[in-house]
């Protein structure tokens, strides 16, 4: 696996703690989202399709350092939009460092190399570079040609200064399990410290609605995956069980609270992928969120959903709370043949419910009271 020895330890005595307090929910992974403008526009992203006076709102160095305390999880993903974009970038990484957390900044690498001066190697800080494949799959999953040779460029050149980068590859309805292999074996050779593979979730604002995985698909295409020879020399930077249960051997279920989001809205509920409300504070998140209302077998827009930000935090507490398991899969690898574990029935999902234009509309008004205070500094850079 590509996750460094400490960060396993680190993560695994803190999920230990979690269950000897007898704490039901507990975050694992902050996804701390300082603002929403990209700088690309991909066909399956759902995350950026707001308003201008919306992306230009940034969480302020002292908003991020609030919300890390807050939560207390002790990893911290910066997403976005483009996390780059934001000018006290450095700023946030540096004071996450020094609460001692284990930081990734992800990011589809248009800026790295221009500003990889702005940060130094850690051991607790990665990279995480936005790769849905090879030039020709990466190229057109962002809808813009030359992307795959920047991200390259930016990986050798993090490599060379000595960073810890990793890769993140999202996978839709038309990958071809041997051409992902291939290209796994493409990023080891690159060097990379972990691959973090994912299927894409079936954003309702996304551009590209047709090329969404459902969950049988899911599974198999990670069996197809899995089952390739050389798959052993991957630094996969997952949980094992969190990739068993991508290959249909295990029946889990959602657990949101596992990787809690904090954007310009606030605390997002459910998480990281659902905006259906915003908390104004990590406890009332935590305390106020009906999470029986959602997850797969609850509501009609997690039906297909076996994303990472979802299951991830599911299977490293399984992994704690038994270890056989994980000692097993460690043996004998990941099941590609052979009969899948039960799925979670759906016949009594709750139908979705859409109320993206009514967030959006209360966020503007917002911003537009806050212009009108003659005190008010501008949230935008």
């Amino acid at each position: 696996m590509g996750i460094p020895l400490s960060q396993a330890l680190a993560v695994g005595s803190y999920v230990l703690r979690q269950h000897l307090r007898g704490r039901k929910r507990y975050p694992l992974v902050l996804m701390l989202e300082p603002l929403f403008r990209c700088n690309l526009a991909c066909a399956g992203c759902g995350k950026i399709d707001y308003p201008d006076k919306i992306l230009d709102q940034r969480l302020s160095v002292a908003d991020c350092m609030q919300a890390i305390d807050e939560c207390g999880a002790p990893v911290v993903v910066l997403a976005g939009g483009e996390p780059l974009l934001h000018r006290e970038l450095s700023e946030i990484v540096g004071g996450a460092l020094a609460k001692r957390k284990y930081i990734t900044v992800c990011t589809n690498a248009l800026l790295m190399q221009k500003k990889l001066e702005q940060y130094q190697p850690h051991p607790r800080f990665n990279w995480s570079v936005h790769l849905d494949g090879d030039e020709e799959m990466h190229d057109r999953s962002v809808c813009k040609t030359g992307v795959y040779d920047r991200a390259v460029s930016a990986i050798e050149a993090a490599k060379a200064k000595g960073f810890r980068v990793n890769i993140n590859c999202t996978l839709f309805s038309d990958a071809d399990p041997e051409r992902v292999a291939r290209f796994f074996d493409t990023v080891v050779t690159l060097g990379v410290d972990g691959i973090t593979v994912s299927p894409g979730y079936a954003y309702e604002r996304a551009p590209d609605q047709q090329h969404f995985l459902n969950r049988t698909r899911t599974k198999q295409l990670f069996r197809d995956i899995f089952s390739y020879r050389g798959r052993w020399s991957w630094p996969l930077y997952q949980s094992g069980l969190f990739l068993d249960f991508l290959a249909g051997n295990q029946t889990y279920h959602c657990t949101p609270w596992g990787n809690p989001t904090r954007t310009v809205f606030g605390w997002q509920r459910p998480c990281y992928l659902l905006g259906e409300g915003y908390a104004k504070t990590f406890k009332e998140l935590m305390e106020d969120t009906a999470w029986d209302k959602y997850g797969t077998g609850n509501y009609e827009k997690c039906a297909d959903c076996m994303v990472h930000s979802g299951y991830e935090a599911t299977a490293v507490m399984d992994s704690v709370s038994r270890p056989w398991k994980l000692a097993k899969l460690a043996i004998a690898g990941i099941k590609t043949e052979g009969p899948m574990a039960p799925d979670i029935p759906l016949d009594r999902q709750r139908s979705a419910q859409y109320v993206f234009s009514k967030h959006v509309q209360q966020k503007l008004d917002e911003i537009a009271e806050a212009e009108a205070r003659p005190q008010n500094v501008a949230a935008a850079e």
